[in-house]
């Protein structure tokens, strides 16, 4: 399998396939789906017709449920994913041929209503709880970004993903390229964002875009395992982990060192640790409770 294909036919076939929505659920009308299970909280965005491409009514969505999310005591973790055999192939390219893409007209209204969508990104990154992109199929633009956003990303085999921007005259937004920089490099970010480049799921792992590459069939189940075994971790500790590695991405190391004495000390006051510490002498699994 190549790390990359050729671009020209494949990125126009793989944004504009359909796919008939899912089945199994009450609430096919939305274009975000929300389950909750074992502690972990899965979103699914939800237009497979559209190759779950984002609409205004989805990102409302993402910015609703996401805050939310991040402060509800019985969610250790956060899945985002697409329905049908995608993930999300970015903006709706049909609703901008038509001039629908944006409801407002002056430059400052455009730019104002697209930074707010793009607060997506920043709860996926910033939230003290691990977030994981479930990738099916393709990820390519905003789509990419997002995923791109999360902790983790565990793709299946039909994945591919690809910055896309350059095909429809745009420059990128939703954090991809401060995401993309720091997960593959400045000069592989830089020729992936002016090619427009398709990588499909074994390049992205060799560029460290993606964590692991499991079947299309044990895509949800292997996922949600990981999911579910964070969820059951040490939580208040996780949260400083993610906050020492977010850090880490721009800050200095002396920075970093007055961060991690600081939370190091604090998770050591907690309940869970305090439990970890009981379990490891008497041999048995931890219980963690997030105090």
């Amino acid at each position: 399998m190549n790390g990359e294909l050729q671009v020209s036919d494949q990125l126009d076939l793989m944004l504009s396939q359909q796919e008939c929505p899912t089945k199994g659920t009450d609430k096919m009308t939305d274009v975000l789906l929300e389950t909750a299970a074992d502690g972990v909280a899965t979103l699914t965005m939800n237009r497979p017709e559209r190759r779950n491409a984002l609409s205004g009514e989805m990102l409302d969505g993402l910015l609703e449920a996401l805050p939310r999310l991040a402060e509800d005591e019985r969610v250790g973790v956060v899945v985002l994913t697409g329905a049908g055999k995608a993930f999300c192939a970015g903006g709706d390219v049909k609703a901008m041929a038509e001039g629908k893409e944006f409801k407002e007209q002056t430059l400052e209204a455009k730019a104002r209503a697209l930074r707010t969508s793009m607060d997506v990104s920043h709860w996926l990154h910033n939230m003290s709880k691990p977030t994981i992109a479930m990738v099916p199929g393709a990820a390519a633009g905003a789509g990419l970004s997002i995923a791109l956003a999360c902790d983790l990303r565990i793709a299946g085999e039909s994945a591919k993903f690809t910055t896309a921007f350059g095909r429809v005259g745009y420059s990128g937004d939703f954090g991809g390229s401060y995401f993309l920089t720091r997960l593959v490099g400045t000069a592989k970010a830089r020729e992936l964002y002016f090619t427009s480049a398709l990588i499909d799921a074994e390049g992205a792992l060799k560029l460290g875009m993606v964590n692991r590459i499991v079947s299309d069939g044990d895509l949800e189940a292997e996922t949600h395992e990981l999911a579910k075994q964070m969820a059951g971790g040490p939580q208040i500790a996780l949260g400083y982990m993610k906050k020492n590695l977010n850090a880490a991405e721009t800050g200095t190391l002396a920075e970093i060192f007055d961060l991690e004495a600081w939370h190091h000390t604090r998770c050591g006051m907690t309940e869970d640790h305090k439990e970890a510490v009981r379990a490891f002498v008497e041999k048995r699994n931890p219980v963690f409770h997030g105090r």
